[in-house]
């Protein structure tokens, strides 16, 4: 469905129809997708279809960025395809998978590193003073004994992997581990401890891990394009010239969890802080780097202006988080404005969602956004969202439920929305 600027406001978004191109792939996604684990992960074969239709609208696509580039989805798909690539994503547990699997790896190195870190945990002796022994959460997390075990494993693949390359590839095996390992409570979206849980063994897991990703890694067919990945927050990047073709991105849910709180385990023991909750900060739409309210609300666009002003009646602390939340958004498509090549194209998946009755709609705060940055030739298409069964609602540990007082309604679909610059 094409949107045209002058019956914007009469569109009515949760009537377009699916469309069955957006829903499956044709093929299998390539295992590296699957080398680590990662909530609400892009699918795959977005970005073939994405580049597909940037080159039927006349666009030579050399280069691909993804603003939100998360465990690097776009980013795979996107070397593979010959094409190079920009991501930036202000989690470095993100940006350690995505470069990960943006590279493909000589297996025979990677046995050969193996070997040498099996070896290193065997003589490794446990130094008591490391500062995990001191980590409050760490502690919460892990017993004693597999800190031990972890912190061993840790230090054995610092100490034997010599090539930055190869090192992120251990250290994401590393990081995947981490969650089966402790008292995680297993497939959840919140931080929760399984009281009941029997820990796996670090050794044993890694070996698991490693062995996965090899496999993996003998399935890529070829990468040709050369990937950049950024740890950093897109809304303080400045471009001066465009050189971007395509941007292909999926942005956070406005009601989404706080991603530092489901990467806690991973940013603790690989370093990047003694807590994890200042990642919070800069987040998009995260509370902990809001401006004030009224002020926010004066920046927002008329949809923004609507949906913000009716949560604040029933909820004004949600009302907060969904005005920085858009205007992070307005900010961002600002941004990919100016780093988009004269006909360049962004192709964004978005989702709608409810909140104590009030219709949350992402997707025409979205394109609202495009039109005021001169967007042209803006079509939204809905699909469905893969590997959801059909209830569309949630109990309040995020386990799919059915209808009741208690669960909340999440939506099965989203949208598919394309513009030219």
């Amino acid at each position: 469905m094409n949107v045209n600027i002058h019956n914007f406001n009469t569109i009515d978004f949760d009537s377009i129809a699916i469309q069955p191109e957006w829903n499956l792939p044709e093929k299998r996604e390539n295992r590296m997708h699957s080398i680590h684990a990662y909530p609400a992960k892009f699918p795959a074969f977005i970005t073939t279809k994405a580049i597909e239709k940037a080159s039927q609208n006349g666009i030579t696509v050399n280069n691909i960025a993804d603003i939100f580039c998360g465990c690097g989805t776009v980013a795979f798909e996107s070397v593979c395809a010959g094409r190079n690539f920009w991501g930036y994503d202000i989690n470095p547990v993100a940006t350690l998978i995505a470069s990960t699997k943006s590279c493909s790896y000589d297996d025979c190195r990677i046995e050969a590193y193996y070997t040498s870190i099996l070896e290193a945990f065997e003589v490794c002796q446990i130094d008591e003073q490391n500062s995990v022994y001191k980590n409050e959460r760490i502690n919460y997390w892990f017993s004693k004994t597999q800190i031990d075990l972890l912190l061993r494993l840790r230090t054995a693949i610092y100490t034997s992997v010599d090539n930055q390359r190869y090192l992120n590839f251990f250290l994401c095996a590393f990081s995947n581990i981490l969650k089966p390992c402790s008292k995680w409570l297993t497939k959840s979206i919140k931080p929760q401890v399984d009281p009941n849980k029997a820990p796996k063994s670090p050794l044993e897991a890694f070996a698991f891990q490693i062995n996965m990703m090899r496999k993996a890694n003998k399935e890529i067919e070829g990468i040709r394009g050369v990937a950049h990945i950024n740890t950093a927050n897109f809304l303080e990047q400045q471009f001066d010239e465009p050189f971007i073709d395509l941007v292909v991105t999926s942005p956070p849910y406005v009601t989404s969890y706080e991603y530092a709180d489901l990467h806690q385990l991973s940013t603790l023991w690989l370093g990047y802080t003694d807590d994890f909750k200042t990642f919070r900060e800069g987040t998009i739409g995260s509370l902990f780097h809001s401006e004030d309210f009224q002020l926010n609300q004066d920046k927002l666009n008329k949809t923004g202006s609507e949906i913000v002003s009716s949560l604040a009646k029933v909820d004004r602390r949600k009302a907060k988080s969904v005005a920085q939340y858009y205007v992070d958004m307005q900010l961002a498509i600002s941004k990919v404005a100016k780093m988009l090549n004269q006909n360049g194209a962004c192709l964004f998946v978005i989702g709608n969602t409810e909140y104590k009755g009030i219709h949350i709609n992402n997707a025409q705060h979205l394109v609202e956004c495009l039109i005021s940055e001169g967007f042209e030739n803006i079509e939204v298409d809905r699909r469905k969202i893969s590997n959801k069964i059909l209830t569309p609602y949630r109990d309040a540990n995020g386990k799919f439920a059915s209808i009741a007082e208690s669960s909340r309604k999440i939506y099965s679909e989203e949208f598919v929305i394309f513009a030219q610059k």
